[in-house]
C-alpha cells in the first residue's frame, strides 16, 4: 500500500470511531435524562459460578423495569423485568465512600421478561434511587409485604 491508501484507511477509522463516540454519548445522555432513570450496576450470577458486574442505567416503566448497559450503543435495553416478578430479598447499605453518594445493593429475585426460571440478581444504586425503586415496587397493591 502506498502512503495515500494508508491515510485513507486511517481517516476512515478515525471517522468511524468519531461516529461511534457521538452515538454512545447521545445514547448515554438521553438515557440519563429520562424520567424515572437512575445509575444502576447489575450483578448476575453466571452458570459457571462467576458473578460478572456491569454498569448501566435503569428506568422505571409503568409495569416494567428496563436496564441498559452503559458500555453499549444498542438502542434496546439489555434486560427487562416485570414489576410483578421482582421481589427484593435483602438490601445492604455499602460503606460510605468520600465524595460519592451512599450506595445500596438490593438482592432481588426476578423472572426474565422473556420467560424462563427465576433468577437472583443484585442491583447497586444510590440510596435515593433505592428509595424510588422500592416506592415503585410498592405502588401496586399486590406488592404489600414483599419489600424489606
Amino acid at each position: 500500500m502506498n502512503g495515500a491508501a494508508w491515510i485513507t484507511v486511517a481517516a476512515t477509522l478515525v471517522l468511524l470511531a468519531g461516529v461511534v463516540a457521538v452515538v454512545w454519548l447521545s445514547r448515554t445522555s438521553t438515557l440519563s435524562r429520562r424520567v424515572g432513570s437512575f445509575s444502576c450496576r447489575l450483578v448476575e450470577a453466571a452458570h459457571d459460578g462467576r458473578t460478572p458486574s456491569a454498569r448501566g442505567v435503569a428506568q422505571y416503566g409503568s409495569v416494567t423495569l428496563y436496564w441498559w448497559r452503559r458500555a453499549s450503543v444498542m438502542p434496546r435495553p439489555a434486560r427487562t423485568w416485570s414489576r410483578g416478578s421482582i421481589v427484593v430479598l435483602e438490601r445492604t447499605v455499602l460503606p460510605l465512600v468520600p465524595g460519592k453518594p451512599q450506595a445500596v445493593v438490593a438482592r432481588c429475585q426476578v423472572a426474565p421478561a422473556t420467560g424462563g426460571p427465576l433468577q437472583e440478581i443484585r442491583l447497586q444504586m444510590s440510596a435515593d434511587a433505592y428509595a424510588g425503586f422500592t416506592s415503585w415496587l410498592e405502588a401496586t397493591p399486590s406488592r404489600v409485604g414483599k419489600v424489606f
